[in-house]
């Protein structure tokens, strides 16, 4: 599942903590980008437990298209991240500024950015969005590696 091509749609999810970051980027990729976006939550301050929605996302992520990618958000980022990248064909990014958020995409095919609501400022998380959604994967040297992360017995040790 390569994240080459034009973005058309963004799944967004999040826990309560980080509510108002998911809102404020869910209206920021509509107007700015032109994008659909399915958003699968939360829309209050009742706790949830992350995984579950991790698990929603990826879900109708791995269901979707080639135009499809995904940002997960949560009080760091850290959990979300954790429980996204127990699925297959997911490459979750946890990032904290543009600069990795153009390399999730550039050398790692990130199909998931995630990001902490506690953590991180709107602007940021902003121009975060903006540079993942914008990023093609370069390829080459970085699909063998890709294809190391999808099929880890073929690794060798060092």
């Amino acid at each position: 599942m390569s994240g080459a091509g034009e973005v058309k749609r963004v799944f967004v999810a999040t826990d309560h903590g980080a509510v108002e970051l998911k809102q404020d980027l869910v209206a920021w990729i509509r107007t700015r980008h032109g994008l659909e976006v399915v958003d699968f939550g939360v829309h209050g301050s009742d706790a949830v437990d992350y995984p579950d929605l991790a698990a929603t996302l990826c879900q109708a992520l791995l269901a979707g298209g080639p135009g499809d990618r995904g940002i997960l958000l949560c009080g760091t980022g850290i959990g979300m991240s954790m429980a996204a990248n127990r699925w297959s064909g997911i490459r979750a990014a946890l990032c904290h500024d543009e600069f990795g958020a153009r390399l999730s995409r550039q050398h790692n095919d990130a199909n998931v950015l995630v990001l902490g609501g506690r953590v991180t400022g709107v602007a940021v998380a902003r121009a975060m969005v903006d540079v993942w959604l914008r990023e093609p994967f370069e390829g080459g040297r970085h699909q063998r590696r890709l294809d190391k992360l999808e099929h880890p017995g073929a690794v060798r040790p060092a």
